[in-house]
């Protein structure tokens, strides 16, 4: 991402409630996932479930992100 679009995202994260609800909504996303992973024996499905739970994961840092970046 660009420094313009760390910019943009720091409003959100700068906000204690509203990055609180992300990070929350984050973790019960990524819960759903691992149960479902549970039960899953394709290789390949595995292997995308785990590209979106890396992927949420940056979601919880996000605020350091875009704070170190958006200077």
């Amino acid at each position: 991402m660009t420094e313009k679009v760390f910019k943009q995202v720091l409003p959100l994260v700068n906000d204690p409630e509203k990055y609180s609800f992300l990070c929350e909504y984050v973790k019960y996303r990524i819960e759903m996932l691992r149960n479902y992973m549970e039960t899953e024996v394709d290789p390949s499905k595995l292997r995308y479930v785990q590209g979106q739970i890396a992927e949420l994961r940056r979601f919880l840092t996000l605020q350091d992100e875009a704070r170190e970046k958006s200077r």
